[in-house]
């Protein structure tokens, strides 16, 4: 099992219409966190390998209203 935070920068207006989108991309997604900071939300997932959190990172960065993705994978 593999665990990431996939740190998402969404355009001005659009976080609260992308939570419930983020969220149903991927059965693999655990959590979408609202965050204030730098970024605007933070997506946990739990995958089988890091191809999986390849695909659902390459999905939400390619959804309408996202700026910018950062990925990382949890070490333990």
């Amino acid at each position: 099992m593999v665990t990431a935070y996939i740190l998402v920068k969404a355009s001005t207006g659009d976080v609260d219409r992308l939570t419930s989108a983020i969220d149903a991309l991927d059965d693999g997604i655990d959590s979408v966190s609202v965050v204030a900071g730098d970024v605007d939300y933070i997506v946990k997932v739990n995958v089988d390998g890091p191809g999986d959190v390849r695909e659902i990172a390459t999905s939400i960065h390619e959804m309408s209203g996202i700026e910018n993705t950062q990925t990382y994978i949890a070490m333990e």
